[in-house]
């Protein structure tokens, strides 16, 4: 996934509804409570790979000034870059790192990751199960920082009618040619095309993504770009340079605020659905501050926070206390179960079927670029 910038966040929220403004003033009144005093962590300073600008800067303060402690970040833009960090590396230089879920049990294996002390993280009682443990080796490696779902944003005042399949992304109508924007995942993009086809999208059946590589090349001529759309106002979907992308729901939203007539769709066949987990490196020699990082994330008033922030949806089941109802009813951050239902996790491919899949963007890509 890729995150947005704090000058766009900041200027998402100039433009958000009365029910958000609420949450606002909400989340603002609980940023003046006081601190409780905390361990004193003599000015360590902890390291932490994740996405740019998932965090609200507030927090961090907060974190800082009660444990004595500083925390830098490092950023990834996707999430094959971040494996690519942690391999040249070997799992070392950072203390915490931001893992999507499926992706836990491949570092575990590596021995980058340090088991879980849940001694030291009381608050990971407010976590709903769901989340905690829905990949293998995520209960005892992570812990769950928010989930969504992956869709089509479509400018309903520009297409001649909603786009709410994956079958209509790719096999498009001829009013869609060059106005598609697709992502530049190998996964995700096998993963539409299973889907669409009526398959799981962990499928490794190689006739199954043979036919999914048919589908994805026959939609070649109707694709703008695979590379995530920019999340600015100068966004291709709010200037109309595109008509359609594939996109993850907190970015439709904050895209909704530089163009009211983008809508967000989990197509009807369902989604990859996502979760983040904070983990923590077996290599890092301040695990003790690590805990403390991953505790205080999950303080219930915290959470609320950075979910008012992030427009994601929050694993923290205590966290609903301290935002407004309204937040909950928002089927882009919260779909209805219908919508989940028929949605997946990720899980490991055998490896000749991710070595296929990787072919097939390489294609992909080889042939968009020979078309331009």
């Amino acid at each position: 996934m890729l995150r947005r910038s704090l000058t766009m966040r900041i200027k998402a929220a100039a433009g958000r509804g009365l029910a958000t403004l609420g949450t606002v003033l909400l989340l603002g009144t609980m940023a003046l409570s006081p601190a409780r005093a905390e361990a004193d962590f003599g000015g360590e300073v902890l390291h932490v790979l994740t996405w740019p600008d998932y965090i609200a800067p507030d927090v961090i303060d907060d974190f800082e000034k009660r444990f004595n402690a500083r925390i830098t970040f490092s950023y990834f833009e996707t999430d094959d870059a971040r494996s690519e960090i942690l391999t040249k590396s070997e799992g070392h230089g950072y203390d915490v790192v931001l893992v999507v879920g499926n992706d836990i049990s491949k570092y575990q294996r590596r021995g980058w990751l340090a088991p879980i002390a849940a001694d030291q993280i009381p608050n990971r009682r407010h976590i709903m199960p769901r989340w905690a443990d829905a990949f293998p080796d995520a209960l005892e490696y992570g812990i769950p920082y928010f989930w969504g779902t992956q869709g089509i944003a479509f400018r309903r005042d520009l297409v001649s009618q909603p786009i709410t399949s994956w079958r209509q992304l790719l096999e498009p109508t001829e009013e869609l040619r060059g106005r598609i924007a697709m992502t530049g995942t190998a996964r995700d993009l096998t993963g539409i095309a299973l889907k669409s086809l009526g398959y799981s999208l962990n499928s490794s059946e190689l006739s199954q993504l043979k036919e999914a590589e048919v589908l994805l090349r026959s939609q070649l001529p109707y694709v703008k770009s695979y590379a995530y759309i920019n999340l600015s106002e100068k966004s291709e979907l709010v200037t109309g340079e595109a008509w359609v992308a594939m996109v993850f729901n907190g970015d439709a939203l904050m895209l909704q605020q530089f163009n009211d007539q983008i809508e967000y769709a989990v197509p009807e066949e369902g989604a990859n659905l996502w979760v983040d987990y904070f983990c923590i490196l077996e290599a890092s020699p301040r695990k003790a501050l690590g805990h403390a990082f991953l505790n205080f994330l999950n303080e219930p008033q915290v959470a609320a926070r950075i979910a008012g922030y992030v427009y994601y949806a929050t694993p923290n089941e205590a966290a609903r206390d301290y935002l407004p109802q309204s937040y909950f009813d928002n089927p882009i951050i919260y779909p209805p179960p219908a919508q989940l239902s028929r949605s997946e996790f990720y899980e490991s491919l055998a490896p000749r079927a991710q070595k296929y899949t990787n072919g097939i963007m390489a294609r992909l890509l080889n042939e968009h670029v020979a078309s331009r």
